[in-house]
């Protein structure tokens, strides 16, 4: 499953915003799974349609 938030975190590396393993404790706030933040779900979710609109 993905976790996934409208808040501002650092609890996945990657993306656009190039959240890297140094930025993870800056806003890390989950005690349980790791979430994408909300720009991070948006380019998830276009990355998804891209695929499913090319098969």
């Amino acid at each position: 499953h993905i976790e996934l938030t409208g808040d501002d975190v650092t609890e996945c590396v990657g993306g656009g915003e190039q959240i890297s393993h140094e930025d993870l404790a800056s806003r890390y706030e989950t005690a349980c799974d790791p979430r994408l933040n909300h720009s991070q779900s948006l380019e998830l979710a276009f990355l998804v349609a891209e695929m499913l609109r090319d098969r």
